[in-house]
C-alpha cells in the first residue's frame, strides 16, 4: 500500500507515521469500529469525491447501530475529508474513515473507552488488478456463509464483522481464484467478500435484495440508477445458487472494486468466458460519473 502524508485525527491532522492507537485500543481487541470506503477521482473540473455525503451518512449510521457514539457531524465529516484531501495534494485515492472504541476497560463492553475517529487518503489502483475490467476475474462460492441479520447487522459496515468476508477472501485465494462469493444462511446468494453482486440473463439485471444479508452498497445503487437510466431492466430479488453458472454475465461492484466483470465461477465460464454487453456498459457509464463527464450526475461529486 501507498502511504500518504497526514492523517485526520478527531479535528487535527498529523503526520502519517504518528497515527498510532494503544495495543489495548477496545476495536483491536474486539473489532468495535465502523467505517467506510470512498473514492476520489481526477476530474475535468479538479478533484471530486463520489458521493462523501451519502458515505459519511452511513458511517452515521453504522455508528448508531453499533451503538458507538460519533461525536462529528456528517457535514464536519464532510469538510474533513475535503481538509485531508487538499493537505495531502492528491487527485485520486481511496479514503478511509474509522469510528472505534479507543482504549479503556479490557471487558466486551467498553467502560471507560472513548470513541474516537480517523480519517486517511492514499493512491489505490485497481483493486482487482489493471486487467480486471476488460479480462474478468475467476471467482468461487465459499463454504463459509454471510453474516446473517441474526447474528450482526450486515446493513452496517461494522470492522468485527469483516472476519468473515475475510475467511471467504483467504479460501477463495487459496484455490486459486481472484474472489469468493458468499451465500446466505438460506443458501442463496448474497454478496462477494467486499462488493456487491449483479447477474444478467436475458437483458435483466438482477441483484439481491438488501434483506438476503447483503451491505446496501453505495456503488450498487449508483450501478442500479445509472443502469435504469440506460433503459436497463434492474430487478432486486432473491437468486440462486444455480443463477450464477446459467447466466449471461455476472459482476461485483463496490467503491474499491468499482465494476469488475466476473469470468468464471467454480471453473465455470461466464458467457464466453469475457465481458459482456451490459457488464462492458456499466463499466463505462460508472467510469464516465466517478469522472464527471455525466451531467446529470454532478450532485454525486464533492469538489476538493
Amino acid at each position: 500500500m501507498e502511504t500518504s502524508t497526514h492523517i485526520w485525527s478527531d479535528g487535527e491532522l498529523i503526520p502519517w507515521e504518528e497515527a498510532k492507537v494503544h495495543f489495548l485500543t477496545h476495536a483491536l481487541q474486539y473489532g468495535t469500529g465502523v467505517f467506510e470506503g470512498i473514492r476520489a477521482y481526477s476530474t475535468p473540473e479538479g478533484t471530486a469525491v463520489f458521493r462523501l455525503t451519502e458515505h459519511m451518512e452511513r458511517l452515521r449510521d453504522s455508528a448508531k447501530a453499533y451503538e458507538i457514539p460519533l461525536k462529528w457531524s456528517v457535514e464536519q465529516l464532510v469538510e474533513a475529508t475535503r481538509e485531508l484531501l487538499r493537505v495531502t495534494g492528491l487527485d485520486n485515492a481511496y479514503i478511509r474513515p474509522l469510528v472505534f472504541w479507543g482504549p479503556g476497560d479490557i471487558g466486551l463492553f467498553p467502560k471507560g473507552s472513548e470513541a474516537q475517529t480517523m480519517i486517511a487518503a492514499f493512491p489505490l489502483g485497481a483493486y482487482h488488478g489493471d486487467d480486471a475490467a476488460s479480462k474478468g476475474i475467476s471467482t468461487m462460492v465459499s463454504s463459509w456463509r454471510r453474516i446473517s441479520h441474526n447474528s450482526f447487522v450486515p446493513t452496517a459496515k461494522g470492522s468485527g464483522g469483516y472476519l468473515n468476508s475475510m475467511l471467504a477472501k483467504a479460501e477463495a485465494l487459496r484455490a486459486g481464484c481472484d474472489e469468493a462469493i458468499l451465500l446466505n444462511d438460506a443458501g442463496q446468494v448474497a454478496e462477494g467478500s467486499g462488493m456487491n453482486l449483479f447477474v444478467v440473463e436475458d437483458g435483466v439485471v438482477y441483484t439481491p435484495p438488501v434483506s438476503s444479508g447483503i451491505l446496501k452498497g453505495i456503488t450498487r445503487d449508483s450501478v442500479m440508477t445509472l443502469l435504469r437510466r440506460e433503459g436497463v431492466e434492474v430487478v432486486e430479488q432473491d437468486l440462486a445458487r444455480g443463477s450464477l453458472y446459467t447466466a449471461d454475465e455476472v459482476f461485483l461492484v463496490g467503491t474499491a472494486a468499482e465494476v469488475s466483470p466476473v469470468r468464471s465461477v467454480d471453473g465455470r465460464l461466464v458467457g464466453d468466458g469475457s465481458p459482456g454487453p451490459i457488464t462492458r456498459k456499466t463499466v463505462a457509464i460508472y467510469r464516465d460519473a466517478v469522472t464527471g463527464k455525466l451531467d446529470e450526475f454532478k450532485h454525486w461529486l464533492t469538489y476538493v
